[in-house]
């Protein structure tokens, strides 16, 4: 993982679970993909908080969770005595090889300082079974419109993520096969405030907790950016306007995807 991304995190990691928590529409999903087994032993990679980890470990299995913020993983300790959770790289991760049923990883592949080097490492550690993935590609996060309103730091954040071709085609060089894509549609009662969760609720953006525990925000808006952004957006807010804003960028591709990725021998 970049240097810079775990500056990011460990700063907004002080107050993210302000607004981050597991959304249960997501986890889910997620259990259904990872088909989750009670005898099963499940990683959760680049974990954060451990909002997912702690969530999807009441659908059974063992669970274990590893992440480069120490501060994060303090965080993640005091959710759960029953997941097991460790600072450290997912280019190096400390297990053992085929270790694990399935894996998870989810927003975070973007700040992978090598992806192929990564998966490598996950390929590695997995048994057969499913490699599970929560991501944006930047065709996706280009029709955000929070482009109208923060279209440097959106620009930024886009220019991060791996495509899905790159990332299906990683997958496939260090070994996985039969990759499955489902498309994910925020919805209005979406519980995890990241990035496009205000995509329905504008206002949530004029929250400066909610912009704190978002990377896009915390660490690639300028305080110009930021201030210019928000009083474009309450003036359109106030007037109505937002709504034409947002119709602008309706579309049927989905806000996010599910990446799945079969291994098997």
């Amino acid at each position: 993982m970049r240097l810079k991304h775990i500056a990011i995190y460990e700063q907004i990691g002080k107050g993210y679970d302000l607004t981050r928590r597991a959304d249960p529409y997501i986890t889910s999903r997620l259990a259904q993909h990872l088909q989750i087994k009670p005898d099963g032993l499940y990683l959760d990679v680049a974990c954060g908080t451990g909002n997912y980890t702690v969530a999807l470990a009441e659908f059974g299995g063992i669970w274990q969770g590893i992440d480069q913020s120490s501060l994060m993983i303090d965080a993640a300790k005091n959710k759960s005595h029953a997941v097991d959770l460790l600072v450290g790289s997912v280019e190096n991760l400390p297990y053992s090889n085929q270790s694990f049923s399935s894996v998870l990883c989810t927003l975070a592949i973007h700040h992978f300082a090598d992806i192929i080097s990564a998966f490598q490492e996950i390929y590695r550690v997995l048994a057969n079974g499913k490699f599970v993935l929560f991501t944006a590609t930047p065709e996706q996060m280009q029709k955000y419109w929070l482009i109208e309103y923060f279209p440097e730091a959106i620009s930024k954040a886009s220019q991060q993520m791996p495509s899905l071709a790159s990332v299906k085609s990683a997958l496939q060089k260090v070994g996985f096969n039969s990759i499955k894509v489902e498309t994910y549609s925020i919805h209005q009662d979406l519980q995890d405030l990241f990035l496009y969760s205000g995509k329905q609720r504008p206002e949530l953006y004029l929250d400066a907790n909610i912009r704190s525990g978002i990377s896009t925000f915390s660490g690639l808006a300028s305080v110009d950016e930021i201030t210019n952004g928000c009083q474009k957006l309450a003036t359109d807010i106030n007037s109505g306007f937002i709504k034409e804003v947002v119709h602008k960028y309706e579309h049927e591709q989905g806000d996010y995807l599910f990446i799945i990725a079969d291994k098997n021998q």
